[in-house]
């Protein structure tokens, strides 16, 4: 069984809805959840916010938080994923930020640098990564990662 099939059985076992909101992996968590039959059940949906305009008037994150920790942070992260839960209407969201490459890094903030945000309920975490690929494989590792992550939340959950 493939990780999404498992995180799919999951989320129907418990009765939980996913959300998803996508920055530096431009779609691919969507692709992966959505190529499962029967993701319906369970998955509203997402928004790509790639750009800070997105993620401030679309998702809600605050300005304030862009300007101070800039757009690939945990703190960034996390508004982005309760933001999507918010907006979304799911009960748990993914959310991820990050400088695939090649070009894109900055001080202090090299390329491969990923941070991936979890919501749900009263909860919201992030997570950070640092990949070494070049962009393609930077965008498989970051999905793969998220998910991974998502499995063993929702395994956690009692």
């Amino acid at each position: 069984m493939s990780l999404e099939e498992e995180i799919g059985a999951i989320l129907k076992q418990k009765g939980l809805t996913l959300g998803i909101v996508e920055s530096a992996t431009g779609g691919l968590l969507s692709h992966r959840i959505t190529n499962i039959a029967g993701s319906s059940d369970y998955y509203k949906g997402s928004v790509t916010a790639y750009s800070n305009q997105v993620k401030i008037g679309v998702v809600g994150v605050r300005e304030d938080t862009l300007n101070q920790y800039g757009a690939v942070s945990a703190e960034v992260a996390e508004e982005m994923a309760l933001g999507g839960r918010k907006i979304l209407g799911a009960d748990i969201c993914l959310a991820d930020t990050g400088i695939a490459g090649p070009g894109g890094a900055s001080a202090g903030k090299r390329v491969g640098l990923f941070y991936i945000g979890l919501s749900h309920g009263e909860s919201t975490f992030s997570r950070k990564h640092n990949f070494t690929g070049d962009r393609e494989q930077n965008k498989q590792s970051a999905a793969e990662a998220a998910l991974q992550w998502l499995k063993e939340y929702l395994t956690g959950l009692g």
